[in-house]
């Protein structure tokens, strides 16, 4: 038997009740797929970070779903990356922004962390800026498998593909009572998904709970197993950056958007994340996601390490 330490950490939340939760594992350069696998499985959390190395302020990684790897994973960075620090392995004194080079399997990106005033580390993530495509998709089906009216979709904007990391079918709804209405039948949505070749289910809505928050969000990611994100920063970047497509929010004089969002509600996992768009003469140059960590718990793994080596 192999014994496996873990740190749970959640994201998008300072409260161990919100976010999204995503565990942590060290030294896992020689597990096979099958064995990550296993492990995630055998946790069942949205995400599992596998690190595989670390040297200064370089870590290479990588992201496990019950289903699937992941290119990039949003929350599970945010997660990692306050494990990291409270473990002291950066070379940081604690102020100011320290920058990482988090590798990944088939991509890089840079993560910038803050101490803020109250010594809470905010992590922003880059994320490739997602291109949009008006994909033929069944609209009348997409909301009979949410449970909705095809009245409840937004009147004047269009469900629309984005795609970046992942694949997101954006679907704005006309506002927080058609969201509190949403009732996917999970199964019927992951075929659809498969069939269409989408990855998550983005829905959204300007009318919020919260007056400091620009969107309200639901996400479903039924195909890549977990049937509902209560957070989720590759799909806040892509639903931010269609919010600057079709001007509902505006750059600031420093040429910077930043956009707050609120999800996790209808679940009980209230989350908060948020997006910096960097636009010049229209175009964002530059996309970050991110928000804050709470620490859950260490744990730990009895498991068979029959599948342990590649």
């Amino acid at each position: 038997m192999l014994s496996i330490q873990y740190s749970l950490y959640t994201a998008f939340s300072d409260s161990v009740s919100g976010g999204s939760r995503a565990a942590i594992i060290y030294n896992t350069k020689n597990f096979s797929p099958d064995f990550r696998l296993q492990i995630a499985r055998k946790l069942n959390l949205p995400a599992i970070c596998f690190v595989e190395s670390h040297t200064g302020n370089s870590v290479t990684a990588r992201f496990q779903s019950t289903e699937r790897e992941y290119p990039m994973c949003g929350h599970g960075t945010i997660c990692l990356m306050s494990d990291l620090i409270g473990r002291e392995i950066f070379e940081w004194p604690g102020t100011g922004t320290l920058s990482v080079d988090l590798r990944l399997p088939t991509t890089s990106s840079t993560v910038e962390i803050t101490s803020s005033r109250d010594l809470i580390n905010i992590v922003m993530l880059d994320i490739n800026i997602p291109e949009f495509r008006s994909n033929i998709i069944d609209s009348v089906e997409l909301a009979s498998i949410l449970g909705i009216q095809t009245s409840d979709y937004h009147s004047k904007l269009p469900l629309e593909f984005a795609l970046g990391d992942f694949t997101h079918l954006v679907v704005p709804v006309s506002g927080l009572m058609a969201m509190s209405h949403i009732n996917p039948d999970f199964e019927h949505l992951a075929r659809f998904c498969r069939k269409n070749n989408i990855e998550t289910v983005a829905t959204f809505c300007t009318e919020v709970e919260d007056s400091s928050n620009a969107i309200h969000v639901r996400d479903f990611c039924p195909a890549v197993g977990v049937a509902e994100s209560p957070a989720a920063g590759t799909t806040n970047a892509a639903l931010s950056t269609y919010l600057i497509k079709h001007r509902l929010v505006q750059a600031s004089g420093s040429g910077t958007i930043a956009i707050k969002a609120e999800q996790g509600l209808e679940i009980g996992s209230p989350s908060s994340i948020h997006t910096v768009a960097h636009v010049k003469e229209g175009i964002i140059t530059r996309l970050q996601v991110g928000g804050v960590a709470t620490k859950v718990m260490d744990g730990g793994l009895q498991l068979s390490n029959d599948r342990f080596s590649a």
